[in-house]
């Protein structure tokens, strides 16, 4: 398999990762429930979305490094989009043990 890097992935490709992830992090926005607010809705809902946009993100390079099924690593990033900020600590914990550094506290 060639090396590939952030920048070997089409944008057809980048497409779906994003598309996936905003879903799962939208499916969570409105799974919350939570009343309208004004701007202060639109801020939490804009600031859902691009933290589940990165762990999608991570989550899919995570993927493609473990060289795992498109369909899994398709259904791997929804997930994580949909956990969002809980995807991104949780990968961090699996990568501090991995690497033996020291969990923060």
């Amino acid at each position: 398999m060639p090396d590939k890097d952030p920048t070997s992935y089409s944008i057809l490709t980048y497409g779906w990762v994003v598309v996936l992830s905003l879903w799962g992090g939208l499916t969570q926005y409105i799974r919350r429930g939570r009343p309208w607010r004004g701007l202060r809705t639109v801020a939490e809902l804009i600031g859902d979305l691009v933290t589940s946009g990165f762990s999608g993100i991570l989550t899919f390079y995570l993927c493609e490094a473990s060289q795992l099924q498109p369909l899994v690593t398709a259904a791997l990033v929804g997930i994580s989009g949909h956990m969002g900020s809980r995807a991104i600590f949780t990968i961090e914990r699996l990568l501090t043990r991995r690497f033996g550094a020291k969990e923060p506290a």
